[in-house]
């Protein structure tokens, strides 16, 4: 959170005063802003200080700093962070460990992690990326319920890569 100005920090010689209650009192010398907030006792607050002339507004600096602390910390705890996590296979794999690798990727997807899915190729198997594109869609459709794909399977060097994000809640 960005400090603002108050009280004799503010060195404009007018500003645009706003009362406590929000009503605009208008544009009045920094001397008789900052008395009318001491015969309040509360604070002259700079709260938009590009405009011409500054505003600032009359209020409880630090009761307005806990708000504002409070409301930070509320959307912090909203916000998820989300990993990604990485399954990686061979185009030759066979069904059952691809069972496996999917049942994993479940578990990621369940828990609200992106999934990175990758088929390694080498050498000769280079030739035949459709293999690894097949491997990768029956991937996806055994991981349908809990994902959808977000971006579709493509080459990245000797790699072809698929993302899956977990299905929303809707």
């Amino acid at each position: 959170m960005k400090e603002l100005q108050i009280n004799e920090e503010i060195r404009e010689k007018e500003v645009r005063l706003i009362d406590v209650d929000g009503e605009q009192i208008g544009i009045v010398p920094t001397r008789k802003a900052l008395e009318i907030a001491y015969n309040k006792k509360l604070d002259l607050v700079k709260v938009a200080p590009n405009a011409k002339p500054p505003v600032c507004r009359i209020m409880d600096y630090g009761k307005y700093k806990y708000e504002m602390a409070k409301k930070e910390k509320e959307a912090k705890k909203k916000q998820r962070v989300i990993n990604i996590k990485e399954v990686r296979m061979t185009p030759n794999i066979e069904d059952h460990d691809l069972n496996v690798k999917a049942r994993k990727a479940i578990g990621f997807l369940k828990d609200g992690d992106k999934v990175k899915v990758s088929v390694r190729f080498r050498g000769r198997e280079l030739g035949h990326t459709d293999m690894g594109k097949e491997v990768l869609l029956k991937f996806a459709e055994l991981t349908s319920d809990y994902g959808i794909i977000d971006k579709g399977p493509n080459m990245e060097g000797r790699n072809m890569i698929m993302y899956l994000v977990p299905k929303s809640d809707e």
